[in-house]
């Protein structure tokens, strides 16, 4: 069983690490990924030796809460209210924050009213002050106290420990330092009591505390925005529904909503569940989920999405499919599992992040013992030891991946590309090779008629007779002309017979027609014409005769979808190795991917051997994806390294892929693999950053510049740092929601021209020149200059394809001579 659960207390990598070893250690647990983005939990485990409150008592163990996934809209209010409480310790934090560095440190800037604490019997009063207006900065912000040393007791440091370490040291030192001062005054020594008093720190725990918080703070308003897709999703559903009981229109929830239940949906009302059209009709925009802009017609029997609006009409649908089982809901929880998981990429990040900060700490101390041990300035040492602390940043290698990952499958999901879980957006990016499936995903999957050739009898005559017998056929091909011939009166046909794997015969006014392939004519004895050019093209021919006489044949051929051409032309140039598979004989196989642009053709495939034609491109060192649509692509779209599920093909094509494309567009496979690379780019982005930040961070912060360049970090500046890396680290991810993908930029090609002179008898004058110059201007393709030099002339820019004669035939148009 998958379960998701909502993890609270985490606040760095190194949680979510702790979190994710003590639930993995857990038995029957065989699969676990903690997301610190989302303070989530994907657990795959057996339900017959653990269950989810055992999974629950596994995380409380390791000193974090957990639960069993609510709904999105109570989670979002718990963010809500989280973010509201946040804003309130802020704002108190920042009050006692400026009013204590105004008492600490005005005087030195002459500010009022604080020369009564210069006078020496009252330095006890002003460092007791300061002490005061700390405690409500630390009351605030006590769970930092609370989780960090808790985790430190539980041998499970994390980054609230490190926060709580040094902002703790700062005001222990400046208590200590209170103890101190009072002695000094009481023995009257002032020079040592004054030493006292100006360093106390208490400004650098309050000012520690306030900066992190800010920073937590706007790393999570970050945050936020990399889950808006999602939320965008979760609104489209309505809350209610119109149903129809008992013959009238009542208003219900939509939770109450039952399959078999009949609603009403009127003009620009959304339609509430997936269901089936009873009655009525309606222009559907389907926008919201599919990406088609066109509204698309419905009526009785047609099938119709949850959350789509119909912009006019009136009908009642039948509800087939409620909550979970919805398409949109599908759809959220698609991209909320692909945010969710956990990319491999990330593991390095992971496995530094669940030792990082006991190696902090260590480095602490040592740094403090060194100083103290070279200096003997324990003032010095202090200053290092906690600036070391508090710059150290796990939170910016936790989020490095899950923010790009979330933002990543988010876009995705706006531009109709569903990734379903992180490592097939990882992987995709890896790709080299792409096999499309033939029918349905480089052509419509519909057969159309293509030529139709008569022999002995006219067109229409040679259609009535096809039209009356493929009616009465369900093949795909008897389709095709059944539809060419529709607007026909056709003939009635009678004794038709199906001939398995021929063709059909029927009697038609009183004649015995055949229709079928080339078997089907030979065991008649009908000599008919092999059309080679129409084989060669990839079109089927179907030939008809009527009492054992040939009398026609017409081809029929499934059309290129609009943009396979355009698409394939876009991943050649971005170095990917196109293929086509297909079951197709290699003859007309060959034709459509030439007309495609595919090079390579696996043909005469059956469905059952496609995953092992994909196996054999693995084998050979190729990183593989395959785009299919139908059933029997299922067992290719699991055996390659990404499968590709065109969104109009089968629930079992799209249940087997990795990556579902909504638009049916198969330009969108270009558009997941350039997503795909730059979700990776910006990961390795926020690696390098978070990587770089702390290797730079921490030796300065330990002052190893200090001896050279006498440059050395203070704790508040630290602390300053530490929360700008990782809001760095998130906004960065969130450029990703800029993230745009032409689909005709890679296929632009620069137009070849080239330039001729043409010389030109007769221009007398201005107006002559400006008559030839209209002209040839006016011209598709062409730019000319024309003046009076050299007797008159003509520098004309033309385009490939542009003729010469027609520049000259034009100039003569115009009443004047070309001589040279």
């Amino acid at each position: 069983m998958i379960e998701n659960f909502d993890i609270t207390g985490m606040s760095c990598a190194a949680c979510s690490a702790h979190v994710e070893k003590c639930v993995g250690e857990t038995a029957g647990v065989k699969n676990v990924s903690v997301n610190l983005l989302q303070n989530s939990m994907r657990v795959e485990y057996d339900e017959g030796v653990v269950s989810a409150d055992g999974i629950i008592k596994a995380v409380e163990s390791g000193g974090y809460g957990a639960s069993v996934k609510g709904a999105e809209k109570t989670a979002a209010a718990d963010k809500r209210e989280t973010k509201s409480n946040t804003k309130q310790r802020i704002i108190l934090s920042v009050i006692f924050l400026v009013l204590l560095m105004y008492i600490s440190m005005g005087h030195m800037w002459g500010a009022p009213g604080l020369s009564v604490f210069d006078r020496p019997e009252n330095y006890v009063a002003f460092a007791f002050t300061q002490f005061l207006l700390t405690l409500p900065v630390i009351g605030v912000n006590f769970k930092y106290f609370s989780n960090g040393f808790r985790q430190l007791i539980r041998r499970s440091p994390n980054m609230d420990s490190l926060i709580a370490i040094g902002s703790a040291a700062a005001e222990i030192y400046g208590i200590v330092t209170i103890y101190a001062l009072s002695r000094a005054v009481g023995m009257g020594d002032l020079v040592s009591a004054h030493g006292y008093v100006m360093n106390l720190y208490f400004e650098s725990a309050s000012m520690i505390l306030t900066l992190i918080t800010i920073g937590k703070y706007l790393e999570e308003r970050a945050k936020g925005r990399t889950s808006e897709a999602i939320e965008r999703l979760v609104k489209l559903m309505p809350d209610t529904a119109v149903v129809l009981k008992d013959g009238k229109e009542v208003m219900a929830p939509i939770d109450s909503i039952v399959p078999g239940d009949v609603v009403i949906v009127k003009a620009g009302a959304q339609i509430p569940l997936d269901g089936v059209v009873i009655s009525g009709n309606a222009s559907v925009d389907e926008s919201a989920v599919t990406g088609e802009s066109i509204p698309v017609e419905k009526s009785a029997g047609d099938e119709v999405t949850g959350a789509t609006i119909s912009r006019s009409g009136y009908i009642t649908v039948k509800v087939t499919r409620t909550g979970s089982d919805t398409t949109l809901s599908k759809i959220i929880e698609l991209v909320s599992d692909a945010a969710s998981s956990k990319a491999p990429i990330a593991r390095l990040a992971d496995k530094i992040a669940g030792i990082f900060v006991p190696i902090v700490i260590c480095i602490a101390l040592v740094v403090f013992i060194v100083w103290m041990a070279t200096t003997r300035d324990f003032k010095t040492a202090f200053n290092m030891a906690v600036s070391v602390l508090v710059i150290s940043c796990p939170c910016a290698l936790g989020l490095a991946t899950p923010t790009a990952i979330m933002v990543g499958t988010g876009r995705g999901a706006d531009m109709g590309v569903l990734f379903k879980n992180a490592e097939a957006l990882e992987m995709l990016h890896k790709v080299d090779t792409i096999v499309f499936d033939k029918t349905g995903t480089i052509t419509e999957g519909k057969p159309y008629v293509t030529d139709i050739i008569p022999n002995g009898v006219n067109e229409l005559d040679l259609l009535m007779t096809a039209g009356a017998i493929e009616k009465l056929s369900e093949h795909p091909l008897s389709k095709a002309i059944s539809e060419k011939c529709a607007k026909f009166r056709l003939p009635e046909a009678v004794d038709f017979k199906q001939l398995e794997g021929r063709g059909l015969s029927a009697a038609i006014g009183g004649k015995t027609v055949l229709a079928g392939n080339m078997r089907l004519m030979k065991e008649n004895g009908i000599d008919v014409p092999d059309n080679e050019d129409l084989a060669n093209q990839g079109k089927t021919q179907l030939y008809f005769a009527r009492d054992n006489k040939y009398i026609g044949t017409i081809a029929v051929a499934d059309k290129l979808k609009e943009n396979s051409v355009n698409a394939i032309k876009v991943l050649k140039s971005m170095k990917i190795r196109a293929i086509m598979i297909t079951g197709d004989n290699k003859a007309a196989a060959s034709a459509i991917a030439s007309s495609v642009g595919i090079d390579e053709v696996i043909a005469g495939v059956m469905p059952a051997d496609k995953d092992m034609h994909i196996r054999e491109l693995q084998k050979n060192g190729s990183k593989v994806a395959m785009v299919g649509d139908g059933i029997n692509d299922a067992p290719a779209l699991m055996r390659a390294d990404v499968g590709i599920a065109i969104g109009a093909g089968t629930d079992i094509a799209i249940e087997s892929a990795d990556v579902v494309l909504m638009h049916s567009d198969i330009n969108d496979v270009a558009g997941a693999v350039s997503l795909s690379r730059a979700v990776i780019k910006n990961i390795k982005e926020n690696l390098f950053w978070a990587f770089f930040y702390n290797v730079l961070g921490i030796p300065i912060a330990a002052g190893v510049l200090m001896p050279f360049f006498g440059i050395s970090l203070n704790p508040m500046i630290g602390a300053f740092a530490m929360s700008c890396s990782s809001v760095f680290v998130v906004s960065n991810a969130l450029r990703l929601k800029m993230f745009k993908y032409d689909k005709n930029i890679e296929n632009k090609e620069e137009k070849k021209t080239m330039k001729e002179t043409f010389r030109i008898n007769g221009m007398m004058c201005s107006h002559c020149t400006g008559r030839v110059s209209d002209a040839l201007n006016a011209l598709d393709g062409v730019s000319a200059e024309v003046s009076l030099d050299n007797g008159g002339m003509a520098v004309v820019t033309m385009d490939e394809g542009v003729s010469r004669d027609l520049i000259i035939n034009t100039i003569i148009a115009a009443g004047y001579e070309v001589v040279e």
